[in-house]
């Protein structure tokens, strides 16, 4: 079972987390918040120990044991809702694995948009959702996935999945986890919104693919060519054969 005053003691935060909504079991973090008229505070987090449609990108299941992982949803609006928001995606697969890095000194890897790996493996995914009235944007809904103290995974997967505790060799606590990803993405969505070249910059340093000679699928579009860059935008400047072009989403894989 989570422990939330465990959590609350590291929480060290000024809005992300402040309203904290836990539960049991939900169709799907993400869905709530984005249809919630209730629940519409700026920097709500509602954390699910299971979904049983939890989401992933590309309209992909993200399957998670039940209360061995961290599965949760952020709610973003007026103070972190700006004109980059792929951007956000950046920022908050840092914020992962910083304090993945820091609580365990697992060395991490970005995949571009927003995966994080451990060893060549997928241990964390984020969605992010929106809703708009016209051309403004309402809110943001930030799904992240974090594959904490599952044991084993079973099925077939596009990258390859592991855990922490596959990683560290021992279960570790999903509490002080969860604080420390909170803490680390504020601090890091607000530097996202002042000074999104930093953002940009130090995630190319953690990039696995830049500068390699990459696959990217989106849907039935396959495109080859060399992760060349990343664009102001936090957007994949992909060189082919025939142009240096933008690629806005997709599954990027090693040639």
């Amino acid at each position: 079972m989570f422990n939330l005053e465990q959590f609350d003691i590291k929480l060290d935060t000024d809005i992300i987390g402040r309203n904290f909504i836990y539960c049991e079991e939900i169709e799907s973090t993400n869905n709530f918040l984005l249809n919630s008229k209730e629940y519409n505070t700026e920097g709500t987090v509602l954390f699910a120990e299971y979904q049983t449609k939890g989401k992933g990108r590309k309209d992909r299941t993200w399957i998670s044991n039940n209360a061995q992982n961290l599965t949760f949803s952020i709610l973003l609006k007026e103070s972190f809702i700006y004109s980059k928001p792929n951007v956000l995606n950046l920022a908050s697969s840092m914020a992962v694995a910083s304090s993945i890095e820091n609580l365990f000194q697992l060395k991490t890897n970005l995949k571009w948009p927003n995966d994080v790996l451990v060893n060549e493996k997928k241990i964390s995914g984020i969605l992010l959702e929106s809703v708009s009235t016209g051309k403004k944007m309402e809110k943001i809904v930030l799904g992240i996935g974090i594959n904490v103290n599952q044991p084993s995974f079973q099925g077939k997967f596009n990258f390859t999945p592991t855990s922490i505790k596959q990683e560290y060799r021992k279960e570790v606590e999903r509490e002080y986890l969860l604080s420390e990803v909170l803490n680390n993405l504020e601090e890091l969505l607000f530097t996202a919104k002042d000074n999104p070249e930093k953002i940009i910059n130090d995630w190319k340093n953690k990039s696995r693919f830049l500068g390699e000679k990459v696959k990217v699928q989106d849907g039935d579009n396959l495109k080859y060519g060399l992760f060349e860059e990343v664009d102001e935008n936090g957007f994949m400047l992909l060189r082919t054969a025939t142009a240096l072009e933008t690629i806005y989403c997709g599954d990027v894989s090693q040639l």
